[in-house]
């Protein structure tokens, strides 16, 4: 069956969304949608913005002007523990894991939203500890359950990350460079497990600059140059693009 495009659904959608550093405009105006149930991706040369999108969708910091809608619901400025809330789980462009504290309790804190002490104190969930398991070793580092996480390598790292978002069982999952600092072997694994829990209902956005994974992973590319979109479309449309082009190579 021949999906039209007024068939595929919204997912995340902005306006007009800006941000400014000082002088500096980081996110200029940018007005993006990415489709609901398929692998986004978030492309563009470095200093292009796309982490700062990220932020600013997600709540990590406030935009300047214009607005972010996610399923066509407000979520412009809000809090990011709000965002979070209506269906939305991320990742970092620098792994953010606690290092002084092992893999399993990482788990427990990712759906924990009392204070860290009290989290740790606290009697374990059964329930909590079998889902954590069955995610843990969904991607491969359940052996890892009672290591510090600072013990872990970077990679093992980012799959801990990874894990930990799927805890709350976000239906829109944003990855910041998940194959960044990664070797070729775990890029595999992730990748794979996109394509899996895409499968399973789960849509992605991807910011990435390995432009093979990006290419063989994404069903739709949106390519920012100076903090705003200046290309989307299929992986296979948006590689010939003069504009792209000219962007990463300045021809």
């Amino acid at each position: 069956m021949t999906v039209t495009a007024a068939a595929v659904q919204p997912n995340l959608a902005t306006v007009g969304l800006t941000k400014s550093f000082g002088g500096v405009t980081a996110v200029d105006g940018a007005t993006v949608t990415f489709q609901h149930g398929k692998v986004n991706a978030l492309i563009g040369p470095n200093g292009s913005g796309k982490t700062t999108f990220f932020n600013c969708v997600t709540g990590m910091i406030k935009p300047d002007a214009g607005t972010a809608t996610y399923r066509g619901r407000d979520i412009t400025g809000k809090a990011s523990h709000r965002v979070a809330r209506t269906g939305i789980g991320r990742s970092f462009q620098l792994c953010r894991v606690f290092p002084r504290m092992t893999v399993m309790e990482n788990m427990l804190v990712a759906v924990r939203s009392t204070s860290l002490r009290r989290q740790l104190a606290s009697a374990r969930d059964p329930q909590e500890l079998d889902r954590a398991r069955g995610l843990l070793a969904r991607v491969g580092i359940d052996h890892l359950e009672h290591s510090e996480a600072r013990d872990l390598s970077y990679g093992q790292q980012k799959l801990l990350e990874l894990a930990g978002v799927l805890m709350a069982d976000p239906e829109t999952i944003m990855l910041d460079e998940p194959a960044g600092g990664v070797n070729p072997a775990l890029i595999d694994r992730i990748a794979n497990l996109v394509r899996d829990l895409n499968a399973e209902g789960k849509t992605f956005i991807v910011v990435e600059h390995n432009m093979d994974l990006v290419m063989s992973l994404s069903d739709h590319v949106v390519v920012f140059d100076r903090g705003r979109q200046i290309c989307e479309g299929p992986p296979s449309v948006v590689q010939n693009d003069p504009r792209v082009l000219e962007a990463y190579l300045g021809i």
